[in-house]
């Protein structure tokens, strides 16, 4: 089922209404309410398995990784795989269901909500959840050693940025596979590669030189060096490079997102 409706200036910049955002938000905060618990403890175990499994697992034969201790290491490493699976996990499956199944996305375009607001709203949201629960590993990690610090105030932006480009990125995968089925092909050849070629669990300049000039250009990487950074000292220039990664990401996603959606709901 598609939804007719019209939006001006067709292939120019659009007009954004705070109105669109609080509809969608107050519809995603209601049904948040009902399933925040799960989602939670998903957010805090996930980390807790990882840090048991890897931290005292390799860190039994690895004390200490680029001058840290292994354990602190991969704490701050997980915040990313965190944010990835939070964001892009939400923005394939929900997104597909809400538009293939429930037609949610033809009713509230039906209201004074248009397609680039509508996709924006929804990976704000996926985005926000992903900046906060993306600071579970930091709080477990502190259980294990991890000295709190100052820099550690930023990693919900960092969590919101990264968090942002995936969403959008699994709300574009969800708007051009045929089943939803499909999405074991992205999971499997996108994202695990992702974020096992991060830096999460080693260091990337430790693979070869085509595999760790890959991870350079992985959007997750940057997410560890910004969360690492902001754990045991910022690296200014380097930092400002991160970011920018991440923002030139998060804005090709959303023009990819926003086309190929428009061209799922409108004809």
């Amino acid at each position: 089922m598609t939804t007719q409706t019209t939006e001006p200036f067709a292939g120019s910049p659009r007009w954004f209404e705070l109105a669109a955002f609080t509809g969608v938000w107050k519809r995603e905060t209601t049904l948040f309410r009902r399933y925040w618990v799960s989602t939670t403890f998903a957010a805090v175990v996930e980390p807790v398995i990882y840090l048991l499994a890897f931290g005292f697992g390799l860190g039994s034969l690895i004390a200490v990784m680029n001058g840290i201790p292994y354990i602190e290491f991969l704490g701050t490493g997980v915040v990313a795989t965190s944010v990835l699976f939070t964001s892009a996990f939400s923005g394939m499956f929900q997104t597909f269901v809400r538009r293939k199944f429930q037609a949610t996305y033809d009713a509230m375009l039906a209201a004074p909500v248009d397609v680039h607001e509508l996709v924006t709203a929804e990976a704000g949201w996926i985005a926000t959840k992903a900046g906060v629960y993306g600071c579970a590993p930091l709080v477990v990690a502190m259980f294990f050693g991890l000295d709190p610090a100052p820099g550690m105030l930023v990693v919900p932006l960092v969590g919101f940025l990264t968090g942002l480009g995936f969403g959008l990125f699994g709300i574009w995968c969800s708007a051009v596979v045929p089943s939803i089925d499909s999405f074991n092909y992205i999971i499997s050849a996108v994202i695990t590669p992702l974020f096992l070629v991060a830096g999460t669990f080693f260091p990337v300049d430790q693979l070869p030189g085509w595999a760790g000039a890959a991870a350079v250009i992985n959007p997750l990487y940057h997410c560890v060096q910004l969360v690492r950074h902001a754990a045991f000292g910022f690296e200014p220039l380097l930092d400002v490079l991160h970011v920018g990664v991440l923002i030139l990401f998060a804005v090709g996603m959303w023009l990819i997102a926003v086309r190929y959606m428009r061209k799922r709901l409108i004809d």
